[in-house]
């Protein structure tokens, strides 16, 4: 099992009310807020660096509009004092914003990503990172997705969508690991 540097950073994807309600569909894993909260409890007590990131959608009518009621975090994700907030617009939580700024600040070279969606800005952030240098850990049980329409009329069920991205990204882009193994690391 790997060993994670003191100033390794925590970064919670999209952890917002408005996957939760139409117009998204369906997700799959129960246990997100669970294991995020775990995630979050873990770093917190060993003093470890968390960076937050949510999505602004800059799309009229979206639900992760800065002023829609979605766009809120999920109860317990909000950021505490001196937690930094990153905000972006697109899929990927290094483009268009200051996080790659901030770890090079604090002189971080491993990030553990987690969050919604896991085919979406999870995966994106996890590869633009892995491109930029950084080692990066993925908690595949503290991410979520949805059911994919495949194009041909039918549906992809989310948990299906999640499995092959983990798979993608574990064979080159990052270390996966599972919540209970990630908090047991000193």
């Amino acid at each position: 099992m790997p060993t994670f540097p003191d100033n390794t950073v925590l970064i919670p994807i999209d952890m917002q009310q408005a996957f939760d309600a139409a117009p998204w569909p369906r997700r799959w894993n129960e246990r997100l807020d669970e294991n995020g909260l775990a995630l979050l409890a873990a770093w917190r007590a060993a003093g470890r660096p968390i960076i937050h990131v949510c999505h602004d959608s800059v799309e009229p009518g979206s639900t992760l509009r800065p002023e829609a009621a979605g766009h809120a975090f999920r109860p317990g994700f909000a950021p505490r004092e001196g937690e930094p907030l990153v905000t972006k617009s697109v899929n990927a939580a290094f483009i268009g914003t200051d996080l790659d700024l901030r770890l090079r600040r604090i002189g971080a070279e491993t990030v553990v990503l987690f969050g919604v969606s896991t085919d979406m800005c999870v995966s994106t952030s996890v590869r633009v990172g892995a491109n930029m240098g950084y080692r990066v850990i993925l908690v595949e049980d503290a991410c979520d997705c949805f059911d994919l329409p495949d194009g041909e009329g039918g549906t992809i069920p989310a948990r299906d969508v999640h499995r092959a991205h983990v798979a993608t990204l574990r064979h080159e882009f990052a270390t996966v690991l599972r919540t209970a193994d990630v908090v047991a690391l000193p």
